[in-house]
């Protein structure tokens, strides 16, 4: 007799964040924050935390936008999106930047691509280039057109 599996038991989306190795996390969640419309996560009271307890030394902090950070990683996260308000730690869509010593020697095997749509698409790439960002090139095919740009660390992303 041939047994019947079990249902699945109902799965709960996991949180996420997409971590992209930086030479300066500050200057790249600055960036990308403006890009994305996004806020820089406030990570002060925690930080202050630590830093009372002994459990964080001072040297593993810097101060950015006049209050204390961690020196090593900074956050983006949307500004619709819930967050845990005693560590400024954000529940959904987040960016991480995490200091790395190497600097970026090959092409992304994962990126952003960014949708203001066709007719906002030159402007778009026109702030952004404002803000940092360069241009690599325009790429028009069948599939779609759309322009591949790079974050002021040199990290591809698409404007499409």
């Amino acid at each position: 007799m041939t047994q019947t599996p079990e249902p699945a038991a109902p799965t709960t989306p996991l949180h996420w964040k997409l971590v992209i190795d930086a030479a300066d996390p500050h200057a790249q969640a600055d960036f990308w924050a403006a890009a994305l419309h996004y806020e820089a996560e406030d990570n002060s009271a925690l930080v202050q935390q630590l830093l009372d307890m002994g459990a964080l030394p001072a040297a593993a902090t810097v101060h950015f936008h006049g209050r204390p950070a961690f020196r090593d990683l900074m956050a983006v996260r949307h500004p619709d999106d819930p967050y845990d308000k005693q560590r400024g730690t954000g529940l959904g869509r987040r960016i991480l930047f995490q200091r790395v010593p190497e600097s970026k020697t090959v092409k992304n095997r994962l990126h952003l691509d960014l949708h203001p749509g066709p007719e906002r698409r030159e402007a778009e790439v026109e702030r952004l280039t404002g803000l940092g960002a360069s241009l690599l090139r325009r790429v028009s095919e069948p599939a779609g057109t759309w322009v591949v740009m790079t974050d002021p660390e040199g990290n591809e992303f698409c404007v499409a």
